[in-house]
């Protein structure tokens, strides 16, 4: 069975956010490795800073500063619709580009709610036929629908947050699953070999903390 992480493990596209810069190495890595990069308005201010130059820059234009909207105009993709916002105009740039494999960075820290959106939006791109994760500076979101494998560590910690799920189950975790509706039900279990099993019908998301062996 293909697992989550599989599917997710290549991007052929990196979103970066305007919540705080990513500084885990494993979101880094993915943003360095990239093969097209796209900011989310403000979040373009931290990329150059730092000597990145993006292939796109998507949002409503509030955010980024006066100096870069000027030199990098030819790369704007101005998107005035207050009905969403930048991280899912960047998704929908990249969908109707042809570009379905995609990682999120920088979209958490800063305004809680604006994480907790950002967060829960991850649902959404999957069902607009994205395969996406969101990696932060503690672990990596998963949207998933249905049953899914995942590579894990023995002591690894785990959360899981039900959608649409029925019949949650696991092989690979100390505590059961069942079909909770809260989503703090889910938090702090943990991972008890190399792979864990989640079977369901429906959809949920998943974190995985990051691993000390991940910012070796």
């Amino acid at each position: 069975m293909k697992t989550a992480q599989e599917d997710t493990g290549r991007s052929a596209a990196v979103i970066v956010a305007n919540g705080d810069y990513p500084a885990h190495p494993l979101a880094l890595q993915a943003l360095a490795d990239a093969p097209y990069v796209v900011c989310c308005d403000g979040g373009a201010d931290g990329y150059i800073a730092r000597g990145g130059v993006p292939d796109a820059i998507v949002g409503d234009g509030d955010s980024l500063s006066g100096e870069n909207r000027r030199k990098y105009a030819r790369l704007i993709h101005c998107v005035p619709d207050q009905e969403t916002n930048d991280q899912t105009k960047a998704v929908r740039y990249l969908l109707d580009n042809g570009r379905h494999l995609i990682t999120i960075v920088g979209a958490t820290g800063k305004r809680e709610d604006h994480t907790i959106g950002n967060v829960s939006l991850l649902i959404e791109y999957m069902r607009m036929g994205a395969q996406v994760r969101m990696i932060t500076d503690y672990g990596i979101f998963l949207p998933c629908r249905d049953t899914c494998t995942f590579d894990c560590r023995q002591g690894q910690q785990f959360s899981i947050f039900n959608f649409t799920a029925r019949g949650l189950r696991a092989d690979g975790l100390v505590y059961p699953l069942s079909d909770f509706t809260g989503w703090w039900q889910g938090t702090l279990n943990e991972c008890t070999g190399a792979t864990l099993t989640v079977h369901a019908q429906g959809e949920y998301l998943v974190f995985l903390v990051h691993s000390p062996l991940d910012a070796s």
